[in-house]
């Protein structure tokens, strides 16, 4: 009969010991009851403790940022260590993937637990990169996200933003693309106790928590943020108090496109600045169970202020006189509030004269946010001269080469530390429809984070990344923890548990499905004529044809797997079915947008996406975002999209 002793009081390390518990329970069915007991002294059973409970080195810098884990036992117990709680649960979790067990994607059916004795187990490892993370994005439901939370621990990321989250859950409660009548989502809840709901649980397992993004500028200036809606619809006015402090633009001071968090403000009023830095600072001071807080601009380029004082300098040069402001404020205070300063859109060109004074309060957030996805950098890419800036006129980094220059340019004036927050899940994800050629490019991004001198990725993506399966999320959590594993042999496991023995000729239907559609043309890279739009290339038309002979092929495949008895599996062979769906609608409008058919096209693509969704909303809801994946393929599939800055 197995034991579990806490070699410490800890609410992480008490939930460490019931995740034990209950994946041996399952593994183990007629085990019997397993005992947990407070045991600081215990020598037996499954010891669970920070290292230095038990004598063991700690190899990083920092133990409340960096995790170490430590396991070593027998099949009777042994122990399960990390440099902090988290870490702690992290070793639980690698006990047991070491035993066999897989989380391949979130929920109870998505876990591969075998039913087996454990056996002894060693591993000693140092996570690759401090910071490993993602955000709150997309379209999730209340519940989707409490799931994917519990998902990102098992996956062993250590980091997690409670961002923007009424917006996301509005656009879920929409139901978009589903037979669901639209419901309301009550501002209050979703930013106060959806919020506190959603920072529970990620402090319950111990992971850095992230806050903050847009909205501190019209909290400073006087806007409530819950009334946004109300400013988008034209039902609301701007009081007349707020006018001089928001941006001038073409003489005229007001909103941005009607939006709170698009909008600007006169940063070089040192009233607007201070206002600004008092209520970060205030905001600090409430949430001091945050480990970090964002604080960011306008979500929109290009609406800087045009009065004549702003324009003396760059945006980022009044953007580090708030965070020098912030940080004197935040000393005088007695805080210690890590701030996470964003390299984003306009701040993205380096200040010409202002330099933040106190590098250790901040950390630097690296936001290429208009890069391609399709390329990615090495310390071999040759690095193009910095983009021009001009002033609500520049030209945004399409490149990863062009973007990295930039961050090179950050690194000259100012020494880090930096994170990447980055957008792989967002739109891109979806625009890869095998996603082989996009998982490797996500692979080669994490791999360059040291020769980018970043910590690590936030990622901004949606908490749904599982379509066509979560092979890309899965190797980017894989890398960031350990950058010397072999992509292939993970691939194959990965595969392998998620779609039995036959996964190989799944994983050749998803090459020949990147082949025919081709990643770097549905990002709109390869257009021929940019006058007939940016999927314009007759020459896709043929490798599209083929998508309709895949896609039979996959269909009698994945019904001869319908009766699977591994419920991840059976879950993932219906989701192919799904798939092959999906592909051939979508190839038939590619393939007429790609010969400049773009009305029939167009037409063609909101039909799909209604019918689609009619008839698959609910199988596909917890593990496919389907109004993202339409968003991220409308802006291109227009008659002459001009591929915007963001």
């Amino acid at each position: 009969m197995f034991t579990i002793n806490k070699i410490r009081g800890d609410h992480t390390i008490d939930f460490a010991a019931e995740e034990l518990k209950k994946y041996l329970r399952m593994m183990m069915p007629l085990q019997g009851e397993i005992e947990i007991s407070l045991a600081p002294a215990a020598k037996d059973g499954f010891c669970l403790g920070l290292l230095e409970d038990f004598g063991l080195p700690f190899e990083g810098k920092d133990p409340k940022l960096d995790d170490v884990i430590y396991i070593e036992t027998t099949k009777e117990g042994g122990i399960l260590a990390g440099s902090n709680p988290r870490s702690v649960l992290f070793a639980v979790y690698r006990f047991l993937k070491l035993n066999g067990c897989r989380f391949l994607f979130p929920g109870i059916e998505g876990e591969y637990i075998p039913m087996k004795e454990i056996e002894a187990q060693s591993y000693h490892h140092a996570a690759s990169f401090r910071f490993r993370g993602h955000t709150i994005e997309g379209r999730p439901s209340v519940e989707q996200v409490l799931l994917y939370i519990d998902f990102h621990a098992k996956e062993e990321l250590n980091a997690f933003g409670c961002l923007n989250i009424l917006s996301y859950q509005k656009g879920y409660y929409s139901h978009k693309y589903s037979k669901q009548e639209a419901e309301p989502v009550d501002p209050e809840t979703a930013d106060k106790q959806w919020r506190a709901l959603y920072e529970s649980e990620v402090k319950k397992r111990g992971l850095l928590l992230l806050s903050g993004e847009h909205e501190w500028l019209p909290l400073a200036v006087g806007f409530d943020i819950n009334e946004r809606a109300l400013y988008a619809e034209g039902k609301k006015e701007v009081p007349e108090h707020i006018i001089p402090y928001l941006a001038q633009l073409n003489g005229k001071r007001g909103l941005y496109k009607n939006n709170l968090f698009y909008t600007n403000v006169c940063m070089s009023n040192p009233k607007v600045r201070s206002m600004i830095a008092d209520t970060v600072v205030k905001a600090a001071g409430e949430r001091r169970h945050l480990d970090f807080l964002g604080f960011t601009v306008a979500d929109l380029p290009h609406n800087h202020c045009e009065c004549e004082e702003c324009k003396k300098l760059r945006p980022c040069d009044w953007y580090v006189m708030i965070l020098n402001e912030i940080d004197e404020k935040l000393t005088q205070k007695g805080l210690d509030t890590k701030i996470v300063g964003a390299l984003y859109l306009d701040t993205l060109f380096t200040p010409i004269k202002e330099r933040i004074h106190n590098p250790d309060r901040f950390i630097m957030q690296y936001c290429p946010i208009s890069r391609s996805y399709s390329t990615t950098v090495s310390e071999d890419t040759p690095l193009p001269p910095p983009l021009e800036y001009k002033h609500n006129a520049w030209l945004p980094a399409r490149t990863s080469e062009q973007a990295f220059a930039m961050l090179r340019e950050w690194q000259k004036v100012h020494p880090g530390p930096y994170w990447g927050f980055e957008y792989h899940f967002w739109k891109p994800q979806y625009r890869d429809f095998g996603g082989m050629d996009f998982a490797r490019s996500v692979y080669k991004d994490v791999l360059a984070l040291d020769f980018m001198k970043l910590d690590g990725y936030m990622q901004d993506g949606s908490n749904k990344s599982f379509w066509p399966n979560g092979f890309a999320g899965h190797i980017y959590a894989a890398t960031m923890m350990d950058k010397a594993i072999d992509y292939e042999k993970e691939q194959a496991d990965f595969f392998s548990h998620l779609y039995g023995e036959d996964w190989q000729k799944v994983a050749s239907y998803f090459r020949a499905i990147t082949k025919a559609f081709d990643f770097g043309y549905i990002q709109g890279e390869k257009s021929v004529d940019p006058d007939m739009g940016a999927l314009y290339n007759p020459e896709r038309r043929e490798p599209l044809s083929y998508v309709k002979e895949l896609a039979a092929e996959m269909r009698d495949l994945a019904k001869a797997h319908m009766s699977i008895p591994c419920r991840p599996q059976s879950t993932a062979w219906r989701m192919l079915l799904l798939h092959a769906e999906y592909c051939e609608g979508l190839a038939e409008v590619f393939g007429e947008k790609c010969i400049g058919h773009n009305k029939r096209a167009i037409e063609m693509f909101f039909r799909f996406f209604e019918e689609f969704g009619e008839k698959h909303s609910f199988e596909l809801d917890r593990l496919c975002d389907l109004p993202l994946a339409a968003w991220s393929l409308e802006t291109l599939i227009r008659k002459n999209p001009l591929i915007d800055v963001i």
